[in-house]
């Protein structure tokens, strides 16, 4: 299906307010030193849309939904990124465990006298809890556009297939700029492979939260998706990773691993998706 008039008119509203918010808030990146009001800032593009267009903010998917999916969306991307680093870990392309880190993390909780393990088994249960939890203000920013207000936006229009695919590479392409200049990714692989590994990663999780999202019509199986996602990437199994010079092409958001084991996922969700939601 096409887009219709409505939704050409609501959708161009919202790009043309993230653009002109994510200008601001990627100046105040460099002036604050933190990338809190960019992620607030397309939030707050999708509620000014809402606003404009007499849309009920109420309609963005506040309801929890399901206890079921929201624990589905917390495990998912745990246990996906968390196979990858395995993986990882098992065939040298990252040496487990760093033991810098896990000395930081011992003088960080003040755990003078615990094994090793134990640390490691103890920063696990804060990452999943507290760090888990100091991640919403940011992320809830972000959900509110991206799965609260886009993806129920595109359903009126396009296929679940389409709306998965639309609402992701938007989402992607509005990381890209920081990553082009050096901000977000790293400096070890090639720019183009590093933009190929995190779209995968990010086009593969919005299949899987567009279907948890339709399922649930609720937008915080996006936001916990979202942080759990964030937070045993980049503050759990990354952190935690002895790096090689292979390691930064196999781990991480720019890396292969923990975006293929997303793929793979969300191609479950791709075909139940499909049958669950079809094109009206």
């Amino acid at each position: 299906m096409a887009l219709t008039r409505e939704s050409k008119i609501t959708l161009f509203l919202f790009i043309a307010l993230t653009i002109a918010f994510y200008i601001v808030g990627f100046w105040l990146i460099f002036r604050l030193g933190k990338a809190t009001p960019l992620m607030l800032s397309v939030g707050a593009a999708a509620i000014i849309t809402c606003w404009f267009r007499k849309r009920p903010i109420a309609n963005l998917g506040w309801a929890w939904g399901q206890w079921k999916y929201q624990w589905l969306s917390y495990i998912i991307p745990m246990l996906a990124i968390g196979f990858a680093y395995i993986l990882i870990w098992s065939t040298g392309m990252g040496e487990w465990y760093n033991t810098n880190f896990v000395s930081e993390q011992r003088e960080n909780y003040n755990l003078t006298n615990w094994h090793d393990i134990s640390v490691i088994l103890f920063h696990f249960v804060i990452t999943a809890t507290i760090t888990f939890f100091l991640a919403l203000p940011s992320v809830l920013g972000e959900e509110v556009a991206w799965r609260g207000f886009l993806v129920p936006e595109l359903m009126k229009s396009l296929s679940f297939r389409g709306t998965a695919m639309v609402s992701g590479f938007l989402w992607s392409i509005w990381h890209w700029p920081m990553i082009f200049i050096g901000i977000y990714g790293n400096s070890n692989t090639p720019l183009f492979f590093q933009l190929f590994c995190f779209t995968l990663y990010i086009v593969s999780s919005s299949v899987i939260m567009t279907y948890l999202r339709l399922k649930t019509n609720s937008l915080w199986t996006g936001v916990i998706f979202h942080m759990s996602g964030n937070v045993f990437l980049q503050k759990y199994f990354s952190s935690l990773t002895a790096n090689t010079p292979d390691t930064y092409w196999y781990g991480d958001e720019f890396g292969i691993l923990p975006a293929l084991m997303l793929f793979l996922t969300a191609i479950y969700f791709w075909k139940k998706g499909s049958i669950e939601f079809p094109t009206n």
